[in-house]
């Protein structure tokens, strides 16, 4: 089963799972997590092939949403759901596939549907650091800007870096291998109705109007809210708006 970090005790309130984005973790969710867990009990899961969960050669939307479904189960479920990114892609397939388990549905910034770029330019940055070279985090972030990853995404990176063992406690291989699926979408006839938010950064260009027939055939409860003055990473950018807006949907 996934790795999880659990933040609070249960409540009469649902528990809230989250699931992280390509690259991410439970942990990049600490902050949130535990100011959400006042109300309610808060899971992040490490998703396959990233921190601390297992390492498998698949990486697909449907095993994700697998690996979310047996975490839920084993909570007696049913949960709140909240995912970014590729954990927003896993979150819609979990409530599309196993809806019983979904009370309801976040999902950050990310559409149905297939993107054209890739993030496999970040794996190549990563393969690229020198390890022999690294002795803490800041060591491997000057690396990573000597080839022009931004501040910001070099923080990110390297708290999946482990320096004492001098490893990515990322699945890099198989990350890289199965980009084309991480950045695409299956194809589903199903939909789930419940109550859906779709929460996105207004200076993201991931969810875009052209995307909303898509979203309302798979989820024809979806609401759709924008965080002004954010980008795709808005839950790191504009915290404080990003838990209000989560809060204030799960407690309606």
């Amino acid at each position: 089963m996934l790795n999880t970090i659990i933040h609070g005790e249960p409540t009469e309130n649902p528990p809230l799972l989250i699931a992280h984005g390509l690259y991410g973790s439970a942990r990049n969710w600490g902050v949130i997590a535990r100011r959400l867990s006042d109300e309610r009990q808060v899971i992040a899961v490490d998703m396959r092939n990233h921190a601390y969960s297992k390492w498998d050669d698949q990486h697909d939307y449907p095993h994700l949403a697998d690996d979310l479904a047996e975490v839920i189960r084993s909570i007696g479920g049913p949960v709140d759901m909240l995912g970014h990114s590729m954990g927003g892609k896993a979150a819609m397939v979990l409530a599309l596939s196993h809806g019983d388990l979904v009370r309801k549905l976040v999902v950050a910034d990310i559409a149905p549907v297939a993107y054209g770029h890739s993030q496999i330019q970040f794996i190549e940055a990563m393969r690229a650091v020198d390890m022999s070279r690294v002795h803490r985090r800041s060591d491997a972030q000057e690396q990573l800007g000597e080839q022009g990853v931004e501040p910001a995404l070099q923080s990110f990176f390297t708290q999946s870096l482990d320096t004492d063992e001098k490893k990515w406690r990322l699945n890099l291989d198989v990350l890289a291998d199965q980009m084309p699926k991480i950045m695409g979408f299956p194809e589903i006839s199903s939909s789930w109705n419940g109550p859906a938010l779709f929460l996105s950064g207004a200076d993201s260009d991931y969810v875009l109007p052209e995307h909303r027939d898509r979203i309302r055939s798979l989820f024809p409860s979806a609401r759709f809210a924008k965080i002004p003055g954010a980008g795709h990473w808005l839950h790191a950018e504009k915290p404080r708006e990003f838990e209000a807006a989560v809060r204030a949907f799960l407690n309606a």
